[in-house]
C-alpha cells in the first residue's frame, strides 16, 4: 500500500486537501479577499499527525498563490508559523499583515 501524499486544490470547498492513498488527511482553507488569500484554518486528522502533512499542504497552497500572482493573509497561526519558519514565503504576505508581522520581529 502506498503512502505517497497527494495535494489537491478543492476549489469548491475553499481548501488545498492532502490526501493519503485517496483519504482527506488535511487541509488548509482559505478565503479570497481581493487579491488575496487569507488563510483561516489548517488542519491534519490524528491519525495522520507527526507526518508534516500540515507543512505539505500549506507549501502547496503558498506555490499556488505565488503563481496565480495572489497576496496571502495568514489568519491561521500555522500558515503564519510556517511562513516565519520558510522565509522565502515572506514576499507573499500582504503588505499591511507585512506591517503587522515586521512590527513583532
Amino acid at each position: 500500500m502506498s503512502t505517497a501524499a497527494e495535494v489537491a486544490h478543492n476549489a469548491a470547498a475553499s481548501r488545498y486537501e492532502i490526501l493519503i492513498d485517496g483519504t482527506i488527511a488535511g487541509f488548509a482553507q482559505y478565503r479570497m479577499r481581493g487579491g488575496s488569500m487569507v488563510f483561516t484554518h489548517t488542519e491534519v486528522r490524528g491519525e495522520f499527525e507527526g507526518r508534516g502533512l500540515g507543512g505539505t499542504v500549506v507549501g502547496a497552497a503558498l506555490d499556488a498563490a505565488r503563481a496565480a500572482g495572489l497576496r496571502v493573509v495568514p489568519l491561521c497561526s500555522f500558515v503564519a508559523w510556517y511562513i516565519e519558519k520558510n522565509p522565502a514565503y515572506r514576499d507573499l504576505l500582504d503588505d499591511d499583515y507585512r506591517d503587522l508581522a515586521d512590527a513583532q520581529d
